[in-house]
């Protein structure tokens, strides 16, 4: 596994791979890497010949300064659970790497992002646009990879591919938890062992609301979520939404749509979690 750092290096490298008719898997990541990481790395490593995975803090999607700051930053250990993954390249470049003039680029697919996260963290998913379009022009992937916990950002870079002559295939990956129900997330380590107990009725919650959903009308089912989690101690409920999966705009019954999602943004003590889980179908 090598570790590269410039882009120059990472171009230089990949295009003697690729003229050998190798394909080329990319994981993206800000670090601080989990299990949940792991399992995409694992996948793209079986699906591919090579594999690249980023990791970088990027500052344009932090629309709050503090929270950029305090991101857990572990390259050393990043690099060796990557190792035992089975990836090809680490490509840990510098912010004055990637961004040696400001980036300008404005990236807008309304209405996927305007509601939810779009909404509450203005700027967020242009950043993203931009840090995640930046490495497909890099490593020019054959695949690349993403979770699905974050739900509204893979709509959103699948809605870019589409949009943009980016030549590769998106890979959406499911949500791994802990064994008690937890979602997987590098920010669950700024989490005190009291609020690693309380963030378990984000998901709690959601995995009983499926089974009350099947008696329930959905503005009940929305109704229990919202109500389970302010009862909840140390918790506070950013927003629920119950959404269709493909365009994520609001649904009001469930026959409204074949594919029903139910997205969650808590604050657990000044900890922001997010999860999702779904109601009905799947992905068209």
């Amino acid at each position: 596994m090598k570790l590269i750092q410039t882009i120059k290096e990472l171009r230089t490298e990949l295009e003697g791979l690729r003229n050998a008719g190798k394909s080329i898997g990319l994981v993206p990541t800000m670090g601080a890497l989990h299990a949940g990481h792991a399992s995409l790395v694992k996948r793209a490593v079986a699906e591919n010949d090579v594999v690249v995975v980023s990791v970088f803090v990027n500052p344009t999607q932090f629309n709050d300064q503090n929270d950029l700051l305090k991101y857990p930053r572990t390259l050393e250990a990043d690099s060796a659970l990557l190792e035992t993954c089975g990836a090809s390249i680490v490509f840990a470049p510098s912010v004055e790497e990637i961004y040696p003039e400001q980036d300008t680029r404005q990236f807008s697919y309304a209405p996927l992002d305007t509601v939810m996260e779009g909404k509450f963290r203005p700027g967020h998913f242009n950043g993203v646009c931009q840090i995640v379009s930046k490495l497909f022009l890099m490593v020019e992937p054959t695949r690349a990879y993403f979770g699905e916990k974050d739900f509204q950002q893979l709509a959103i870079i699948r809605e870019m591919v589409r949009k943009y002559p980016f030549n590769l295939q998106i890979v959406g990956c499911p949500i791994v938890r802990e064994e008690d129900g937890l979602a997987l997330s590098s920010r669950n380590t700024r989490l005190s062992s009291e609020q690693r107990k309380q963030a378990l009725q984000i998901s709690a919650t959601l995995f009983a609301s499926v089974e009350f959903s099947k008696n329930h009308s959905l503005a009940e089912t929305k109704a229990f979520v919202e109500n389970k989690i302010a009862e909840a101690e140390g918790l506070r409920l950013e927003y629920f939404e119950v959404v269709d999966g493909n365009t994520l705009q609001s649904v009001a019954q469930w026959e409204d749509t074949d594919y029903i999602v139910g997205c969650i943004t808590v604050f657990c003590g000044e900890v922001r979690l997010i999860d999702n889980i779904k109601y009905r179908g799947v992905q068209a």
